[in-house]
């Protein structure tokens, strides 16, 4: 086959019938939302779309999507139009994204957050898809990005990106071939993502019954006086939360102080409950902050629950403390009496008992979700002896350790079929893989 350097900008060398382009040569750009002033909002309206609400399917998530008034989606229809294989670009926040829109036909209105790219006669449309997901176009967005805290392109920058068009019948081909392709690699992908699934199920299923129902199977039981608990070992107690834990409440320091701000003391926020154990945060605070503000420290091994925010919708965090840490008011630490409790323990079977705590979320107002101090305090929880918690403790770490092992080698193996994925794109778009 032979080869012409006409691609110096990207380093790349293409077949002689192939061309590098500008974006606009082949395609339509178009901002939905040239103005940038958001649309008024309409609990009756249409959806109003960025690129989270758009699936990979091109189908239209509409449950996470805001609603605006018929005007916004006319204005835009008087614009332009949404055709089949029409493609979404995100230009604001998480960049690139490519989708084709499949509306079903209903009536939406586009985010400013994103591009309508419409191809023209001598562009394949599934080509297109393709050739913005590559690496060549991800590497000109990530040179010309602004915006430090939010990245973001323009849209002449998007029409100038210069990008590999072979002749149209190449492009079908490609297209076809790619298409083939990745289809294999994302159901081999989407497997595995079912089996990391069922892992994680099985490893909370581990841990429910260990902390309901014991180690033995064979020990005699009794009624806990609890439906959703139903029968206990004899030997355990089932107690409130409130008569084994003390609660303390968070705070924020003046943001206006800066000698509260930058110092050694975690301050914990939801945003940093991602992990089992705490001991560092994003932000921290002085020891004039303790001194001078509402906020107090938190004993090392203190249970931290996140109490108010829109991720209690999805998860209650529940960690425990490494070290001395404050929280902030959308948090609750938990200091519990170890006579009664191990700390590690009560993590285990908070976070175990995840759908049942989740039956004393509230909504407030303006729809954040909220648990309740008093309900929280009245949950009532299976315990067994400190001994016999210390063995369940034991059992479970072994347990996920060994399913967690799993987990990583799942995910391994999606990341490199990923990594397939892009190299064959790649190779595909810049006439490396002969697929005539």
């Amino acid at each position: 086959m032979q080869l012409a350097d006409v691609t110096k900008d990207l380093s790349i060398e293409l077949p002689v019938d192939w061309v590098i382009a500008p974006v606009d040569a082949y395609c339509n750009v178009i901002d939905p939302q040239p103005d940038h002033r958001a649309p008024a909002l309409d609990p009756n309206g249409f959806p109003y779309i960025g690129i989270r609400e758009v699936n990979k399917d091109g189908t239209v998530n509409e449950t996470s999507a805001r609603m605006v008034s018929e005007k916004a989606v006319l204005k835009q229809e008087k614009a332009f139009t949404i055709e089949p294989r029409d493609i979404v670009f995100c230009k604001i926040g998480t960049l690139g994204q490519p989708r084709h829109l499949n509306l079903e036909g209903k009536r939406v209105a586009l985010s400013s957050t994103l591009v309508l790219i419409k191809a023209k006669k001598k562009c394949c449309e599934r080509y297109l898809k393709h050739i913005l997901d590559s690496d060549y176009m991800n590497s000109q967005i990530y040179r010309v990005i602004t915006g430090a805290t939010r990245p973001a392109l323009g849209i002449q920058q998007i029409r100038k990106f210069r990008l590999p068009f072979p002749p149209l019948h190449i492009q079908k081909s490609i297209s076809s071939f790619l298409d083939k392709k990745i289809t294999q690699i994302d159901e081999a992908i989407s497997i595995k993502e079912k089996q990391i699934a069922l892992l994680k199920e099985r490893k909370q299923i581990v841990i429910q019954n260990a902390v309901t129902q014991g180690l033995n199977p064979d020990v005699p039981m009794k009624d806990s006086g609890v439906d959703w608990i139903g029968e206990v070992p004899s030997r355990w107690s089932v107690r409130k939360l409130k008569y084994f834990t003390r609660f303390m409440g968070g705070g924020t320091p003046s943001k206006e102080n800066m000698d509260y701000w930058g110092g050694d003391i975690p301050w914990v926020s939801p945003k940093d409950m991602k992990f089992d154990v705490i001991e560092t945060s994003i932000d921290s605070i002085t020891d004039l902050a303790v001194k001078k503000s509402s906020v107090k420290l938190v004993p090392t091994n203190s249970i931290l629950i996140v109490v108010r925010g829109m991720i209690l919708a999805r998860k209650i965090p529940v960690s425990i403390t490494a070290k001395k840490v404050t929280i902030n008011q959308d948090m609750k630490a938990l200091i519990v009496n170890e006579n009664v409790c191990v700390p590690l323990f009560l993590r285990l079977i908070l976070d175990g008992l995840h759908e049942e705590l989740s039956t004393f979320l509230e909504e407030s107002g303006h729809g954040t979700k909220t648990l309740p101090t008093e309900k929280l305090g009245g949950f009532l929880l299976p315990l067994p002896p400190i001994s016999e918690q210390n063995k369940i403790l034991e059992f479970v770490a072994k347990q996920s350790n060994t399913i967690e092992k799993t987990i990583k080698i799942q995910e391994s193996q999606i990341d490199k079929l990923k990594e397939y994925k892009a190299t064959l794109i790649n190779s595909a778009v810049t006439g490396k893989i002969k697929v005539l």
